[in-house]
């Protein structure tokens, strides 16, 4: 009898997967022209403390500086640059004036406060982080610089990095690329990315791996749409390139939906099928015309709604008449509606009690006297917040990445501290760890050991004694505490954030659903409706994978619902190649009308009912 090898849990499989891709040699340079620069010019000021924390906010933007166009760039690094400022005056008034329990109820408070914020998406997440990291450091660390002057220096370290964002070329222009202005080098990627991915699906269509490469499809639109939609001074597109990308990205929407259909039909297609979205993503990210389109049989709808959409896109191409990007445009109201929601109040209570917690302990060692002339209480709750963290992976595996991360940068650090010169070679450490994150972004244990060993060399920058042993300590106290407080019952049920985010991809597939059946011949609205289901429900099914790998406590909640989010999927891949139909034969397919009203039945979704085909004039 043969024996098995025991499955890896979850959590410990995340802790040992780390991302991959090619490297970002200009996030690298980015990097080391980033925090060290800053410090120096602040040592030779004789204002070291000052470059610390322009070095501090430099550093957060490096972690935030993630692939992308340079608009996105602009709120991904600047939305949680300012949070952080905000965070570090509050704090700072706060550690000036609040005894210690006033204060811990204060940072609490505003735990839950970040907390809530966190599940509006990534950049609320790294906003909330780096809030309640600034809170923590302005109130703990000591230096002689006044509140408003360490959020001025902080803002200044990130504008100073944003500014090497929007300024110098990234790797494609480095290789060479030099054809194009620089303002749109991301957003012809994003875009390029969506026509590739078209073509994987088509290759994988009849095949096992259709599903997957359409989730693909799924994050390269989503990619691409982020890259267009970044912040503007103007409301339309102001130039011929950028209405341009905006026309070819919409040109991928109805070769997005004929993919689609056909996946979901399951038939094999031809292999030049997918010959054209190639064309046309080389087209994109060369700037070159697409030359002639290879053409797909029109034997079933779903090819003929191929042809007609590359007929499209070979059209648009060669014009410059940007449209909607067809993307959600979410309104005050409804951000609000999510930072209270369930979602919001789930997380937020996890985090105020984890940050709370650890703030408790950190000021009971530090009134106690337990750090000696170490004045780093500010480490504990810091560590806190990085361990609740949502986007980097289960929180077993967190804390274990977390703490093999710091043991190992602290001795590193220790092993340099004893023979590098000062300030010159903290100046030096700093430049070559701020070079070292892009690389480090690809797994967190990775991460932590380099903003550990930057951390140190700042605070010895700053006059500070050499303090591995205390960060080492703290970090470990810290994971402790964020494993038993995170896993801890909480007010309310647990997995509502999972029921909120699945009645949210509910509700975005019951319009797309309810929009095709009414036959509508607004096809822009429902590509609009489709991208927000497909969104919604990859949104949902990113955090339910998340939750699934959690330990068996928190991973118990989850259960059932992977099944309802691939039920919802089934459905809205029903619905795209209903509307594939329509379009072609101008009714709608009884086949498809059955299998939208058994797939409703399961979800307890009333299917809206079709209007005759005597109603309908194509």
């Amino acid at each position: 009898m043969t024996r098995t090898a025991p499955a890896v849990p979850p959590w410990l499989a995340h802790a040992l997967r780390s991302q991959r891709g090619p490297v970002s040699w200009s996030a690298v340079l980015r990097g080391a022209l980033g925090g060290g620069p800053l410090l120096l010019a602040a040592v030779l000021a004789g204002r070291p403390t000052l470059g610390v924390v322009a070095a501090i906010g430099a550093m957060f933007a490096g972690i935030n500086d993630r692939p992308g166009s340079r608009r996105a760039s602009v709120t991904r690094i600047g939305t949680p640059a300012l949070a952080g400022a905000a965070g570090l005056l509050a704090g700072t008034a706060a550690g000036d004036h609040a005894p210690a329990v006033l204060l811990t109820l204060l940072l609490t408070v505003m735990g839950l406060a970040a907390g809530g914020i966190s599940a509006l998406g990534p950049v609320g997440s790294s906003a909330g982080t780096q809030l309640l990291v600034g809170a923590a450091v302005g109130a703990g660390m000591p230096l002689p610089e006044p509140g408003p002057l360490r959020a001025v220096a902080f803002v200044a370290g990130a504008a100073w990095l944003l500014l090497l964002r929007l300024a110098l070329p990234t790797s494609h222009t480095l290789a060479g690329d030099r054809r194009f202005a620089l303002r749109f080098d991301g957003e012809r990627a994003a875009v390029a990315g969506v026509y590739d991915a078209i073509a994987a699906l088509l290759d994988a269509v009849g095949s096992d791996g259709a599903t997957a490469r359409r989730a693909a499809l799924t994050a390269a639109l989503d990619q691409a749409q982020d890259a267009l939609a970044g912040p503007r001074l103007r409301r339309h597109p102001s130039s011929a390139a950028e209405r341009r990308l905006h026309a070819q990205y919409a040109a991928a929407l109805p070769l997005a939906e004929a993919a689609t259909a056909l996946a979901w039909a399951g038939e094999p297609v031809p292999p030049r099928a997918s010959e054209a979205p190639r064309r046309l993503a080389a087209a994109v990210r060369d700037g070159v015309p697409t030359g002639p389109l290879p053409a797909p049989t029109r034997s079933a709808p779903g090819l003929r709604a191929l042809d007609d959409a590359l007929l499209h896109a070979a059209e648009a191409f060669d014009r410059a008449d940007g449209r909607r990007l067809h993307g959600r445009r979410r309104t005050r109201t409804a951000a609000l509606r999510t930072v209270l929601g369930a979602r919001g109040r789930e997380y937020g209570m996890r985090v105020a009690l984890c940050f709370g917690a650890s703030a408790a302990v950190a000021q009971a060692l530090h009134h106690a006297r337990w750090y000696g002339q170490h004045e780093h209480w500010y480490w504990l709750p810091a560590t806190a917040v990085f361990l609740v963290k949502p986007d980097l992976g289960p929180l077993a595996s967190r804390v274990l990445s977390r703490a093999a991360g710091t043991v190992l940068g602290a001795l590193l650090f220790a092993g340099f501290a004893a023979v590098l010169p000062r300030p010159e070679g903290l100046v030096v450490l700093v430049t070559v760890c701020g070079a070292l994150i892009p690389l480090a972004t690809r797994h967190f244990a990775a991460q932590t050991a380099v903003v550990t060993v930057l951390v140190l060399a700042l605070v010895m920058a700053g006059g500070e004694p050499q303090a591995s042993l205390a960060r080492i300590g703290e970090t470990l106290l810290a994971c402790a505490i964020v494993l038993v407080v995170g896993h801890l019952p909480t007010p309310g049920r647990r997995g509502d954030a999972i029921r909120a985010r699945l009645i949210e991809a509910n509700g975005a597939a019951r319009e797309y659903l309810a929009h095709v059946l009414g036959e509508s011949e607004d096809r822009e609205a429902r590509w609009a409706l489709r991208r927000e289901a497909y969104r919604t429900l990859a949104e949902a099914r990113a955090a339910i994978a998340l939750a699934s790998a959690e330990l068996p406590p928190l991973a118990r909640h989850a259960d059932g619902a992977d099944e309802v989010a691939a039920t919802l999927e089934r459905l809205v891949d029903t619905t795209t190649a209903c509307a594939v139909h329509l379009d072609d034969t101008g009714s709608l397919d009884p086949a498809h009308l059955r299998r939208l009203t058994h797939l409703g039945a399961e979800l307890h979704l009333p299917v809206p009912t079709a209007r005759p085909p005597a109603a309908c004039h194509r």
